[in-house]
């Protein structure tokens, strides 16, 4: 690869200033792009025809071996970057790739254009020359005329002696051959220069006029360029010479080599050594080094090594923490394709550093790895690792597969990074997808309130020295009806919400039919006497308008009161799919409009339209309808003697025969030709087929084993069953069944397999959105709570509603969930461990509301378990004081030591704040049997205060101790200062050094006041000596020094004496 400089013009510019004009020029940066005209041709016209850049006619771009651009009409080329800007990669070429400051259409260079591209196709086993192949040749111009059909080009022509393929494009994005288009390619020769005709010759000249001093490489440097054609990475799609080059660059003791065959070689230990210091591998890291160590300094255009100290990322010597993946940006990128580079201690490496805060990733930005030249690189597998998916905060997918928001798209390559954010709070969006406060409110926090006014059973359990509270919802059938109200009442208020889409409305009427079926299947009634029960029954009445209550009945007609119930409530949801059919209907065929009356139970309104027809004996047959089994019979038998006397049924209308068929019980003879969703032909089963008697258990069953038989609708989700929705659009449902029906074998007791139960409480039972589990968690916990399920392992359920509500930023709903999962004997911490994830993971959130807050230590969370994820979350900010107070709240001295030492009392010492040291020492030091080396940690500031204390104090001195004492004690403390450093060691900022260096001069002071008191020399030298041997600084030493002197000089005149 070249050598890279930026482009300088030659000419002298009269008119205006040197740094002016190359403000204005275009950038170009690579060695094998060019335009016409020359950037040197824009120069000298721009110094003649001030504005010229800002209209070139044509203006045009080219690779060699690639392909051409021209832009139609005038261009305005002032400050484009054209390297960041256009791209010409095997058969495509791809302006404004990312998007970031793509320009309108018609400005800048997103624009009409002519595109020639080279584009070498082999047709059998020979390649297309000239006029061979005419038919294969006639098909490959097909099929490149239908790709530029496809994204928005017109095709002008292919010229298979030049290999140019000519097409017009209205503006740009990325055009160009796919890696699914079925063409069979050559790779391209980049030394090739004439397969672009004349434009090549045209411009030939200038190029190599300009850039021979960056064209002119070593011999040495590697591979010829027609050996490197035919290697494996041309063969991918991939620059050869820089797939080289950057192996390289990774590799440096040339563990792999490339031959000119393109096979990978192993070389022994010397060789690698040999290669290094002369042979190829040595060149193209010199190379590598001149391109580095040139961008570093323009003057400096030849190197004999490389400024870089690179390491192999499998190398033992470079630890995994210091292994770093560098990529030049593109602001800086100096070549198409991208460096990449491992690098780790490299001094001299002149990266860009950057403060790092936490985790923050862009969702708009599809890779952090560029996509220069098709060389997409995956870090995990440059390090030895391969990378799949992994999970963000908030929902944040990190993976390298196929996009999941684009339906359209192709299946991803592996070594493409994506970022996409999971819509876990979709459910409370609208249409224009803003978050509606009022959807949290009745989808989350109103029902949870709901749930906790409801008895709960409390069982404790140890999770090593604290304590938790698990909830279990515990309810009676006989108040399921209020419970059932209450919730039905939070739907009905989500419908006054504005701007929900039309599914998000089928939903929350799905979700009040549900919970109106799960109080008729499963309440029962209290006994006589009982008030409460008398008002949830009227105010259930109020809620099913076509239900009537009964006081006093035998616990015989029970069965016979619930099927009614569900007859009516069969009734009310199929109300709407009647009135839908009969509206499509002619209103003059009128006896199928009474059909489909009859698959609703409508059976006023279609006698009332026998009798307006003047069909008096079908509305006298109808008014009977589902009644005795003896007019069913009879019916039955007519239509037998009919059909035994030969009756000819074409001069009955087919339409009337259906009725009779339906109205004799034969609702399979009624639906021959017809189609009626699940729920209607389960109420055609009960209404007109089974006895008027038959159970519910018994009608559900009977359904059940229709269904198996293939006689029977399938129970499809209601999202895909009530029409087409947008939202729905492509599902799958998997096999799921509505929610309605899995209610249904529930209460006939069909539903007790553990696959059933799984699919019965996930998502796609209930709406199309896969990750609301919001209202199925409340219709789990309430038939959980009154005995209709016994069934324990639904821990994902749970886990994903609690990820919902943590996505909403409800922290403390989450932990109240996690608290209501039932206790595992083979997970005994399972609870513990996701109430502290949750704590620690959003400890931002909730600390930040006092409700939530105050939630929490409601359910019984132990507090040291808060304060512990606070102490972590001012860490992490770098308020260490702050998280002192919380780990010494959390009980966890030993943490709370270690940051007391290396970060927080010097700090307060030097501040002068010795009341807030002293607190927090003494509130450690009744645990200071939990605490690693308490005497020389925070028990050095107790010590030292207890010391200065008494000096202070001078009647203490004067009664009880002597000059010897409290030389000894200093003598010990300085002992300790000594030790502590040597402890703690380099762990201990400055600062922290600085403090001990305070306390020994403040020590050293005092003792020294007291030398003259009435002391002997001998005991004035010994605290001298105890002074000198202080940890202090230097010229604090010598002035004790010199007092030391003094004193030995007084004792050596009176000695003398």
């Amino acid at each position: 690869m070249c050598p890279m400089k930026k482009r300088k013009t030659s000419e002298v510019l009269v008119s205006r200033n040197a740094s002016e004009m190359e403000s204005i020029l275009p950038v170009l940066l690579a060695c094998d792009y060019y335009t016409v005209p020359s950037l040197s041709e824009l120069a000298a016209r721009e110094c003649v025809d001030s504005g010229y850049c800002q209209r070139v006619q044509d203006f045009t771009v080219g690779r060699l071996g690639y392909g051409v651009v021209k832009f139609l009409g005038e261009t305005d080329v002032r400050w484009l970057k054209l390297d960041q800007v256009i791209q010409f990669n095997q058969q495509e070429v791809v302006v404004y790739e990312d998007g970031y400051g793509k320009p309108l259409i018609g400005m800048g260079l997103n624009k009409a254009a002519e595109v020639t591209l080279v584009l070498k196709v082999k047709v059998g086993k020979d390649e297309v020359i000239g006029g061979q192949n005419n038919l294969e040749l006639e098909k490959l111009r097909m099929k490149l005329k239908g790709v530029n059909e496809r994204q928005g080009a017109r095709f002008i022509s292919y010229d298979p002696s030049s290999h140019q393929w000519k097409f017009l494009v209205p503006h740009f994005s990325r055009f160009g051959l796919d890696a699914e288009d079925d063409i069979d390619m050559v790779p391209i020769d980049n030394n090739n220069q004439q397969e672009l005709g004349p434009i090549v010759k045209e411009v030939s000249q200038d190029v190599n006029e300009e850039d021979e001093m960056r064209m002119d490489v070593s011999p040495s440097a590697g591979p010829s360029g027609s050996a490197l054609v035919h290697s494996l990475p041309a063969h991918l799609g991939l620059d050869p010479l820089k797939m080289q080059e950057m192996r390289m660059l990774m590799f440096q003791n040339g563990e792999e080599n490339e031959d000119e065959n393109g096979s990978l070689v192993h070389k022994t230990r010397s060789s690698r050594k040999e290669g290094a210091d002369g042979g190829v591998h040595g060149s193209v890291l010199q190379l590598s080094a001149k391109k580095s160590s040139h961008n570093v300094s323009p003057n400096n255009t030849s190197s004999n090594s490389s400024p870089f100290k690179i390491l192999s990322p499998l190398s033992p010597s470079l630890p995994n923490k210091q292994a770093l993946l560098d990529y030049i940006s593109k602001s800086g990128s100096a070549s198409p394709p991208r460096n990449i580079l491992m690098i780790g201690q490299n001094k001299g490496t002149p990266t860009k550093t950057t403060k790092v805060k936490g985790f923050k990733l862009d969702p708009k930005h599809e890779t952090p790895i560029g996509t220069r030249s098709n060389i997409i690189a995956d870090a995990g597998l440059f390090m030895g690792r391969s990378f799949r998916v992994g999970w963000g905060p908030n929902g944040l997918l990190v993976h390298s597969g196929t996009p999941i928001c684009d339906v359209n798209a192709s299946k991803g390559l592996s070594s493409i990074i994506h970022i996409e954010k999971v819509a876990l709070d979709a459910t409370v969006r609208d249409e224009d997808k803003k978050v509606k406060e009022d959807l949290i409110n009745l989808r989350f926090d109103s029902p949870l309130r709901l749930h906790r006014s409801l008895r709960q059973d409390i069982t404790e359990i140890e999770t090593g020295s604290f304590k938790l509270k698990l909830q279990k919802l515990v309810c009676s059938r006989s108040r399921l009806p209020e419970v059932c109200r209450g919730h039905v009442a939070f739907v009905e208020r989500q419908l006054d919400v504005s701007g929900l889409s039309r599914a998000e409305r089928t939903i929350l009427m799905h979700q009040v039919m549900a919970w109106e079926l799960i109080n008729v299947l499963f309440s029962e009634r209290e006994a006589k006497g009982s008030s409460e029960s008398a008002e949830m029954d009227d105010a259930m009445d109020m809620m099913l308008d076509k239900r009537v209550d009964y006081p006093d009945v035998e616990s015989e007609a029970e069965p016979l009161i619930r099927r009614s119930d569900f007859s009516s409530w069969l009734q009310e949801s199929v109300c709407h799919r009647v009135q839908e059919e009969m509206s499509r209907l002619n209103e003059g065929r009128y006896l199928e409009t009474i059909f489909s009356l009859l698959t609703g139970r409508q059976l006023g309104a279609a006698v009332e339209l026998a009798v307006d027809k003047g069909d008096v004996r079908m509305a006298c047959l109808l008014s009977q309808a589902g009644g005795s089994m003896v007019n069913r019979s009879d019916m039955t038998a007519q239509i037998d003697v009919w059909k035994m006397d030969g009756l000819d049924f074409n001069f009955i209308e087919k339409e009337r025969l259906k009725l009779y068929e339906l109205l004799s019980g034969n609702i399979h003879g009624a639906l021959l030709d017809s189609e009626l969703d699940w729920k209607r032909h389960l109420g055609l089963l009960m209404w007109y087929h089974l006895p008027p008697d038959t159970s519910l258990p018994v009608i559900v069953q009977t359904y059940q084993q229709l269904l198996h038989e293939g006689r029977a609708p399938y129970p499809i989700p209601f999202y895909v069953d009530e029409g087409p929705l947008e939202e729905a659009t492509g599902l799958n449902f998997g096999g799921h069944f509505d929610l309605t029906y899995y209610l249904m074998l529930l209460h006939a007791n069909r539903a007790n397999s553990t696959a059933i139960l799984k699919t019965m409480f996930s998502s796609p039972s209930s709406t199309y959105d896969a990750l609301d589990y919001h209202m199925i968690w409340h219709q789990r916990s309430v038939l959980e709570a009154i005995g209709a399920l016994d069934y324990k392992d639904f821990y994902v359920l749970d886990m994903s509603f609690v990820s919902q509500l943590l996505c909403l930023g409800q922290c403390h709903l989450a932990i109240y969930v996690v608290l209501h999962m039932p206790q595992h004997d083979d997970h005994p911490h399972l609870h513990a461990s996701i109430i502290r994830e949750i704590l620690f993971q959003y400890c931002e959130t909730w600390s930040s509301h006092e409700m939530q807050r105050k939630f929490i230590e409601d359910l019984g969370i132990p507090s040291a378990w808060m304060h512990e994820a606070l102490a972590v979350y001012y860490q992490y900010y770098g308020d260490l004081s702050m998280a002192l107070d919380h780990l010494l709240e959390s009980s966890n001295w030993q943490r709370a030591h270690s940051i007391f030492m290396t970060s927080v009392s010097h700090s307060l010492f030097l501040s002068s704040q010795h009341s807030e040291i002293w607190r927090l020492a003494i509130s450690m030091e009744g645990h200071k049997s939990e605490i690693a080396d308490w005497d020389l940690g925070a028990g050095i500031y107790i010590y030292f205060y207890l010391l200065k204390s008494s000096f202070e104090d001078e009647n203490t001195m004067a009664e009880f101790d002597s000059l010897e004492k409290k030389n000894d004690e200093c003598r010990a403390f300085f002992s300790r200062l000594k030790d502590s450093l040597s402890v703690w060691g380099n762990r201990l900022l400055p600062a922290a050094r600085g403090t001990y260096s305070k306390m020994a001069e403040e020590l050293s002071t005092l003792l020294s006041s007291r030398i003259s008191k009435g002391s002997t020399r001998s005991s004035q030298l010994s605290c001298l000596d105890t002074i000198l041997d202080a940890p202090m600084p230097e010229d604090i030493r010598s002035c004790h020094l010199q007092d030391a002197i003094s004193v030995f000089t007084f004792w050596l005149s009176e000695v003398a004496s």
